[in-house]
């Protein structure tokens, strides 16, 4: 992603193990783009909170969530308020192995990604569009 932006574009990418931030930096830095990356060794929800108290709420194009599938509602939620109308939030994995069609499995993961996928689909803030590639990903554009 960081390759498509302008000069002055930045990917705002956080985790909390130490070791994908370290193994991501080789390739960011092979690529010339590490200058653009604005890494942040940390949970998800504090850096979406903590760019949203930041006073960055409409500010980017795109958002891209594969992260804690207990919770994911909540990251839509934060990131809708940090993307631009227009803007893009893809959700990874949401067919999720396929078990958010089995209404017999309920785990964390599956009743998460199976909650986030409700609550896209009736979300009149946003038009969706489900590509079933992979594990499946969700892209919401904002109204």
């Amino acid at each position: 992603m960081a390759l498509t932006l302008p000069e002055d574009g930045k990917v705002v990418a956080c985790d909390i193990e130490q070791k994908f931030a370290d193994f991501g930096r080789m390739y960011w830095k092979s690529a010339g783009v590490n200058h653009k990356i604005d890494f942040r060794l940390q949970p998800a929800m504090k850096t979406l909170d903590d760019l949203l108290e930041a006073g960055e709420a409409g500010t980017y194009d795109f958002v891209f969530i594969d992260a804690d599938k207990v919770v994911m509602t909540e990251y839509y939620e934060k990131s809708l308020q940090l993307i631009r109308r227009g803007g893009i939030i893809a959700l990874d994995n949401v067919m999720w192995y396929g078990t958010v069609y089995d209404p017999s499995v309920h785990e964390p993961f599956t009743d998460g990604t199976r909650a986030v996928n409700v609550k896209v689909k009736n979300d009149d803030r946003v038009d969706i569009s489900m590509l079933l590639i992979a594990d499946g990903v969700t892209l919401a554009m904002k109204k």
